[in-house]
């Protein structure tokens, strides 16, 4: 049977995790075990429970319990559904609620970087990239356009925060994905059979639709911060620096929108 509870106390510690922690906080919220998260979204909601993660809580939208977040309070029996109005809801998260659902879940422990990689064949990685909206974004194009997995170095932002996971629009949880150690990306990779392709602007970038590109059997499309881009190590370790040929005189895009381009001409042999 569904557990509906009414807000009637804003300050109940149950209500931390959607009003009051931030992401590090819930990134550390069960020590020693791994952290929760937050989704948001019938639909990204779904795509969590479908890929087997764990719900702890769920707050909805009142008028939404025998709505849209039915089919989903009913695959998650027994846990607590804190429930008031929206305009309640508003006032306790502090933004509007769209879409009348968030549900808090278990994080689990990543995958080795050799087992995310063991069977792809085009892979993403990205270094040092901080926005999670270009971090949602990268994922969604990574999910759609033909990559394998997501390879991400320590520095970037983790992709179960919860603006690059309504970004993504869920995809996090459908391709696989893990953090490099502290090691530099090229050499792990190319242990692991793949060629190398830093998207930078460089003297000696070759074009995205270079048919060397095309037949290598195992390639990382690497992809770099806003503002710095690639370590100037990881462009001199990699097989091929990349670039997209552009118009009226543009020298580069930002890295989302580079990524999908990247991903459907490097991707395509998989769609």
């Amino acid at each position: 049977m569904p557990n509906i509870i009414p807000i009637t106390d804003f300050s109940a510690p149950e209500l931390d995790v959607y009003a009051r922690l931030s992401e590090i906080q819930l990134y550390h919220y069960r020590e020693p075990d791994y952290g929760i998260f937050v989704a948001e979204s019938p639909k990204v909601i779904e795509r969590a429970l479908d890929q087997d993660y764990v719900p702890v809580s769920m707050l909805v939208e009142e008028k939404d319990v025998d709505g849209q977040a039915s089919q989903i309070i009913g695959r998650c029996q027994d846990i607590p559904v804190y429930t008031a109005s929206l305009d309640v809801l508003t006032q306790l998260v502090g933004f509007h609620l769209t879409r009348g659902i968030l549900c808090a879940m278990r994080r689990r422990e990543l995958p080795a970087v050799s087992e995310v990689c063991a069977h792809a064949r085009r892979i993403a990685v990205l270094e040092r990239i901080m926005n999670p909206t270009n971090v949602g974004a990268i994922f969604r194009s990574a999910a759609a356009l033909g990559m394998d997995a997501v390879i991400l170095t320590p520095s970037c932002t983790n992709p179960l925060y919860r603006r690059a996971i309504r970004v993504s629009m869920g995809t996090v949880f459908q391709i696989p994905w893990t953090f490099l150690g502290q090691e530099a990306s090229v050499p792990v990779l190319r242990a692991l059979g793949f060629q190398t392709a830093s998207m930078a602007l460089s003297g000696q970038s070759v074009s995205i639709d270079d048919p060397r590109l095309m037949a290598a059997d195992k390639l990382a499309v690497i992809l770099g911060s806003e503002g710095d881009g690639l370590a100037a190590d990881t462009i001199s370790d990699s097989d091929y620096t990349v670039r997209i040929p552009m118009a009226h005189g543009v020298d580069s895009l930002n890295v989302a929108a580079a990524s999908a381009v990247a991903f459907w001409q490097l991707g395509r042999t998989h769609i």
